[in-house]
């Protein structure tokens, strides 16, 4: 692998690491909030049986993805529903929640159960979370030039190295960094948006992907693979990124220490 080669795969993975730990802080808050009603012994296992289910479902979802991902018809599906949970989590964020659907959500979210019905809630979560997570990084890891390596379904090896290394190190995140990476959201809460927006973001790339597919040809087929194509959609990724952190309101140190002993409470 030429220097060219492993300094596009090193810099996508550093992305994925980055849009994993984001996600996969909000994911591990979610589950938090899903178990406190349970004893505290029972609540350990319920997140212990959540994360393996997690690691079941994610690498699930990434065998079966890489092989059905050079299906145009499944690739459209995952560019809509990327775009989908992508406005939808900042609909609800600015829209909804400014109207008091938050209580409400929470509320819900907070309606007790017994510890079984609780793990099955939990290992429900861990679906959608794997799917929001690998759709996105397979999105990603097809804009990478293949190596040529060899090919795992459709993937190029690399690329599903990638994805791998991505998915694995989401899941160390959610397991050891997640209190962490959610007293950093409330600190720069920009960036949990930026990182949706993100998601939104790789869903136009999918959708690109898409129109340029052989059986549809709507735009040229070499044009997702094209360096002026890479560059735009990379330095637009970056800008979100950059505006997430500035952009934020950052909040005050009693603010970020008042909501990081609620989250260690939680979990």
């Amino acid at each position: 692998m030429d220097v060219a080669l492993l300094l596009e795969y090193s810099w996508v993975l550093l992305v994925l690491i980055a849009l994993e730990g984001v996600l996969s802080a909000d994911n591990a808050l979610v589950l938090a909030i899903m178990v406190k009603h349970l004893p505290e012994e029972d609540r350990k296992k319920a997140l212990l049986y959540g994360l393996a289910g997690a690691f079941v479902f994610r690498f699930a979802s990434l065998f079966l993805i890489s092989f059905l991902v050079d299906v145009w018809q499944i690739q459209a599906i995952g560019a809509l529903y990327l775009l989908f949970i992508a406005l939808n989590h900042l609909f609800r964020k600015h829209v909804v929640s400014k109207h008091g659907g938050a209580d409400k959500k929470l509320k819900k979210e907070r309606k007790k159960g017994g510890f079984w019905p609780t793990v099955i809630k939990v290992e429900l979560a861990d679906i959608a979370f794997a799917v929001d997570s690998i759709l996105a990084a397979v999105a990603l890891a097809m804009a990478l030039t293949p190596t040529g390596l060899g090919t795992v379904g459709s993937l190029d090896i690399g690329q599903f190295a990638v994805v791998f290394i991505g998915g694995l190190v989401g899941l160390l995140i959610m397991r050891f960094a997640a209190t962490k990476f959610v007293v950093l959201l409330e600190k720069r809460p920009g960036l949990e948006s930026a990182a949706f927006i993100i998601v939104g973001w790789v869903g136009v790339k999918l959708v690109v992907t898409v129109l340029a597919h052989p059986e549809l040809a709507i735009i040229d087929s070499h044009f997702p693979h094209s360096t002026g194509w890479k560059v735009f959609f990379y330095s637009v990724l970056v800008i979100i990124v950059l505006a997430g952190w500035f952009l934020s309101k950052e909040k005050s140190t009693e603010e970020v220490e008042e909501k990081k002993k609620q989250i260690k409470e939680n979990v």
